[in-house]
């Protein structure tokens, strides 16, 4: 679970139900981690109030994850519910970690099918 998760709101009011459902949904993101960064990442949330004026209420969520080492993973989703775009950015994250994930580990070597059967010296 990640330890670090800083949920702020630029015109929307954080409530307690809300920061738990993100705390649950982007806190299990580590699980696809590399194991020796698990435990320094920082998550930063920030949901926005955007389209008010329109009359429709409208929210950008965005998620920036700092793995040590440098590497910074975001998303970002617009939606009109804020659990909903919590789910599509991790959806979105959880791409963005496995594809980061292939490029840091090492592969195991490949052997063809009939190297299986012929005797090394």
């Amino acid at each position: 679970m990640i330890e670090k998760i800083d949920i702020s709101g630029n015109g929307y009011k954080v409530e307690e139900g809300f920061k738990k459902y993100v705390e649950k949904r982007i806190g299990k993101l580590d699980r696809y981690l590399p194991h020796g960064s698990k435990k320094d990442v920082v998550a930063k949330v920030i949901v926005a109030e955007i389209g008010k004026s329109k009359g429709g209420d409208k929210y950008e969520i965005s998620v920036a994850m700092e793995i040590p080492g440098g590497k910074v993973i975001a998303a970002r989703d617009e939606c009109s519910n804020v659990f909903a775009g919590v789910d599509l950015v991790e959806a979105k994250l959880t791409g963005q970690i496995r594809r980061y994930k292939l490029e840091v580990q090492p592969h195991r070597q490949k052997r063809s099918f009939k190297d299986f059967f012929i005797k090394r010296k």
